[in-house]
């Protein structure tokens, strides 16, 4: 399975990497520092054209240049990426924020949690629910 992970902090990057390793999911990884590479990657244009076609997006909010949320809504307006699951991981935790996920039809938001083995434990969970139990649509 592949997970785009689109999260421009480094330590985080890192974070998510250990904790896929430490909560033994052996998952490929993509990594995009912005949302701009994030939606070159998801329609295959610019550099990623062989690149894999993501199961599942982790996506950070807070991001530099295109926002998350405009991420999110470019990717749920568009016919052929619309079923994709993207799951919001931020640092925030505002309703609004939620909200306005849920409005542009994300599938989760989660807050951050502030440890690492919380940080594990949702890897986990996001893993085990949306790569092992989920159906998930078929890619094309």
């Amino acid at each position: 399975m592949n997970i785009l992970l689109v999260e421009d902090n480094p330590a985080d990057v890192q974070l998510t990497r250990e904790a896929l390793r430490e909560a033994e999911m052996q998952h490929d990884v993509i990594v995009v520092v912005n949302g701009e590479r994030a939606i070159d990657l998801l329609r295959k244009r610019d550099g990623f054209e062989s690149s894999p076609t993501p199961d599942l997006v982790l996506l950070d909010l807070n991001l530099p240049g295109m926002s998350g949320l405009d991420v999110l809504r470019e990717i749920k307006s568009d016919e052929l990426l619309m079923a994709l699951p993207v799951i919001v991981v931020s640092n925030s935790a505002a309703l609004e924020d939620v909200d306005a996920v849920y409005r542009c039809h994300g599938n989760s938001f989660l807050a951050k949690p502030g440890n690492f083995d919380e940080f594990i434990h949702m890897v986990r969970s996001i893993c085990e629910f949306w790569l092992k139990r989920a159906s998930l649509p078929n890619r094309l």
